[in-house]
């Protein structure tokens, strides 16, 4: 996407795709769930070969993960600056906790088995990540090829195995962006679901009603996908706002996260949580606290990092970009309090007519014969 070119064929290919997935979230929650475990699936087989070639194909020792080669050298904070940059990734990819807890409501008995799917989740996708990233580093024939940076892993599978299993694995790996953009689309669609049937959006009603046989939700999902393909239309005139909207994205995920594992820790600290309702559900115990605590660490940190005004990764080309991270946070932030203030304050959150729960059936003893 660094040409006009690159970025108009990025637009047409990220169009399509979201094209699919608003189709697909239209249809149905079983037509989704189909293709999700299929490519679900694919993804774990893919992995797992790839992580296996590379290994196959290993001919560097271990220590090249400390080996630094001189980078950060003549930067402020020389390597630790690097690293942070680097630490950037991990900001970008172990997200989507929202997404899971949108979704899990589908499943059978959430508090208890969503919390431990996530769990395993994140450490089968921590695990496998860690294992790609270390064979690839020993096995890729060029440590010091310019293309690693700038191509990634792409190059370094194509480079180390060939082009026609590079392209095999590339193929794959369009199937799993697929199905995470499915699914992304699909916890987008609760959230506003979920805020309409609460009566906090505009036209509630509209929003929070469910369509005939899909038993879907269908003006939000054609919302979400209009709103992502015109923000993908400023790649093309704007390829710099579009970068700082994808960084403000994920700050805006992590600033939510930040609304749960905040409060729930200052619970914790006084004593409030786990409360006597909370039941035989998951609890982490004695571990609880110190797993918020790191929890609060790390969001602090990753948003700091994130944020921070480095014109490597904002530009430095106008101040507004530069400091991307306050300006549109500040501003979508700015219109939510300006809705929150002007309709919201003094109106309770309350579930819509139409989707509260009737009254519970009352039992009828039998008559004696």
């Amino acid at each position: 996407m660094a040409t006009p070119g690159g970025a108009k064929n990025a637009l047409l290919l990220a169009a399509v795709l979201v094209v699919f997935t608003t189709i697909i979230n239209m249809i149905g929650v079983k037509t989704m769930a189909r293709i999700n475990n299929f490519g679900v699936a694919a993804e774990l087989v893919g992995v797992t070969l790839l992580i296996i070639l590379l290994a196959v194909h290993i001919h560097r020792g271990f220590g090249v993960v400390f080996d630094t080669f001189g980078t950060g050298k003549g930067y402020t904070l020389g390597y630790f600056g690097a690293f942070l940059v680097a630490g950037l990734m991990s900001a970008y990819v172990m997200y989507g906790f929202d997404t899971a807890g949108s979704l899990a409501e589908e499943t059978l008995d959430p508090r208890k088995n969503a919390p431990p799917g996530i769990l395993r989740a994140l450490m089968a996708a921590g695990l496998a990540g860690l294992l790609v990233i270390l064979f690839g580093e020993m096995s890729v024939p060029n440590i010091h090829a310019a293309a690693l940076g700038t191509s990634g892993l792409p190059y370094l599978v194509k480079a180390t195995l060939g082009g026609t299993i590079g392209n095999l694995f590339l193929i794959d790996s369009l199937i799993a962006i697929t199905v995470c953009s499915l699914a992304v689309h699909a916890g987008g669609i609760r959230m506003i679901f979920t805020m309409g049937r609460d009566g906090r959006l505009p036209y509630a009603s509209a929003i929070a009603k469910v369509h005939g046989k899909s038993k879907t939700p269908l003006i939000p999902s054609l919302v979400i996908g209009v709103i992502t393909i015109l923000l993908l239309v400023l790649n093309v005139g704007n390829q710099k706002a579009f970068f700082v909207l994808t960084s403000v994205a994920i700050i805006m995920f992590y600033l939510a996260y930040m609304c749960v594992t905040g409060p729930l820790l200052l619970a914790r600290l006084r004593g409030n949580w786990p409360t006597p309702e909370h039941g035989p559900y998951f609890n982490m115990g004695r571990w609880g606290l110190i797993v918020n605590v790191l929890a609060v660490i790390f969001q602090v940190g990753v948003l700091v990092n994130l944020a921070w005004p480095r014109p490597a990764v904002y530009g430095a080309s106008a101040w507004y970009y530069q400091w991307g991270a306050f300006t549109f946070v500040g501003l979508l932030g700015g219109v939510g309090v300006v809705y929150y203030l002007a309709v919201l304050r003094d109106r309770p959150a309350a579930v819509l007519a139409e989707h509260q729960a009737g009254p519970a059936p009352v039992a009828v003893a039998d008559e004696p014969a």
